[in-house]
């Protein structure tokens, strides 16, 4: 049996009938009902422990109409009076006076000056101002101001109960995802195979893999259960257990063909599939919207909740003549659920998964999901600057502080619109409830589905929903990562490609 470890294990959903999360309806193709591993008595149903948040330590922003950013970082101080020489005064205004300033964010020089540009309108879904370039954010008075130290070419903060986008930079900026990608690949196949499926892997399964992928460690001639090769995909971001459930799936071309169907069916439309792992090829991107909506749909299904809050676990490794098959152990690379002692990184309170990536062609890519009290934040990041150590995973718990802060103090600037399916039943339940409503009566209960319903803006709403991902206590945090700190084998400053 694989032992795994799970340091933030979301509870059960509040939808107990089919056990999912309860916000949006699972659209993945070939949907079924699977039995789950080990049957329905093996169920884990973890206790919330309410966490209070953090006090807010940004400063207020007073203004309460949209603000579009184009240079992250603040204008130099005022000099003192001691220096306020008029010399000085005029260098200061020259400065101000040449300053660039980017669209894509990032403080740049010289060197950077053919750094790429988001283009100057993009995709509009989910709201208008989604598909303008810089920073779109509309606070009210009391409203914390973002953080200052953000260098991602795109990102993107939204509640993913309501699906209100609370911030976003260059939201809908096609980029390549890295294995992020592999978050969509997960939320197409999931539902194919029973965890309990095993497979004895041959050389074609592993043909194709491309140079530097990461991988977990799959071999030629072994056999490896569902299970095992998930496990593969989300802790290590295996390109070789990927390219095996691809085999099992017959073969890349059709995975790629499922994978862009789903995409659509999610509208998805930022995203070009061309290789299911997410590995660097010609013309294969996303956007950090959508791979907020991949995130968000995956999350409906239990198996991947447990695959992406699995902080440990062991993998089957090789058979010695005479031996038991050997096992051995396997980290979450997701550094915000297990935390970086080398780059400064603690778990994030409340963290319960989803995806990190990179290649040198992508950068560094993160979409998380995590939860403060009855909160529950999504934050995608997109290629920030990687000259600090970490910065991915630093900008996006700044930008989860600055959500669970500044929710309820903000406006939304757009929706994490609903698949196509989910909006053409809400579109004929509306209609139904319309037609009823002509004459005062309806079926029983159609008046709340009609408001439900009615609730919902044109770019479509995720639905209302009781769902609280569960987080473990402090106390449980910082003894699980304790544990993992003093066996964990730390991966080079520039990562396998995935």
């Amino acid at each position: 049996m694989i032992q795994m470890t799970q340091l933030h294990t979301p509870k059960a959903s509040r939808n107990q009938e089919t056990g999912r999360l309860s916000f949006m309806h699972p659209v993945s193709p070939f949907s079924r009902r699977l039995p789950l591993r080990g049957g329905p008595s093996r169920r884990v149903r973890t206790a919330v422990v309410p966490v209070a948040p953090a006090p807010c330590t940004f400063s207020s922003v007073p203004a309460s109409k949209t603000i579009t950013k184009t240079v992250p970082k603040t204008a130099p101080k005022t000099a003192s009076k001691k220096f306020a020489t008029t010399a000085l005064a005029s260098a200061l205004l020259t400065l101000l006076a040449v300053a660039p300033a980017h669209a894509d964010g990032r403080d740049t020089d010289k060197d950077e000056d053919k750094a790429p540009r988001p283009p100057a309108s993009m995709s509009t879904v989910g709201g208008a101002l989604l598909g303008k370039p810089g920073t779109q954010v509309r606070p009210g008075a009391d409203a914390p101001a973002l953080p200052k130290k953000l260098t991602g070419r795109s990102w993107i903060v939204a509640d993913a109960e309501t699906g209100d986008v609370l911030a976003a930079h260059n939201a809908h900026w096609p980029l390549p995802p890295a294995s992020t990608l592999k978050m969509l690949f997960a939320d197409t196949l999931l539902p194919k195979f029973p965890a309990t499926t095993t497979h004895k892997v041959t050389q074609d399964d592993l043909s194709g893999i491309g140079a530097g992928s990461s991988m977990v460690g799959v071999k030629e001639n072994y056999t490896y259960s569902v299970h095992d090769l998930w496990l593969g995909v989300f802790l290590r971001s295996g390109n070789d257990a990927v390219h095996v459930l691809s085999a099992m799936n017959e073969g890349k071309a059709k995975t790629v063909a499922e994978m862009q169907a789903h995409a659509e069916e999610l509208q998805a439309h930022d995203t070009k599939v061309v290789s299911p792992d997410g590995y660097d090829e010609k013309g294969q991107v996303s956007s950090a919207y959508d791979l907020t909506l991949f995130a968000r749909s995956g999350m409906q299904k239990a198996d991947f909740r447990e695959y992406a809050a699995t902080a440990t676990a062991k993998f089957p490794g090789e058979k010695k003549k005479g031996k038991k098959r050997e096992t051995f152990e396997i980290q979450n690379t997701n550094r915000l659920l297990t935390g970086d002692g080398l780059a400064g990184i603690e778990p994030y309170e409340g963290i319960a998964g989803v995806k990190n990536g990179y290649t040198s062609n992508a950068g560094y890519t993160f979409t998380g999901i995590a939860q403060r009290g009855e909160r529950v934040l999504l934050v995608t990041v997109m290629n920030p600057d990687d000259k600090e150590r970490g910065a991915v995973y630093k900008e996006t718990a700044r930008l989860f502080d600055w959500g669970f802060a500044a929710a309820g103090k903000v406006d939304p600037v757009g929706k994490l619109v609903g698949p196509k399916s989910e909006e053409a039943a809400q579109a004929g339940e509306q209609a139904e409830a319309g037609g009823a409503g002509n004459d005062g009566a309806g079926k029983p209960g159609e008046p709340e589905r009609a408001a439900a319903a009615g609730a919902a803006d044109a770019a479509g709403d995720g639905g209302g929903f009781g769902i609280a991902l569960g987080v473990m206590g402090g106390v449980l945090v910082l003894v699980a990562a304790g544990v993992f700190f003093g066996n964990r084998r730390w991966p080079l400053r520039r990562p396998p490609a995935s």
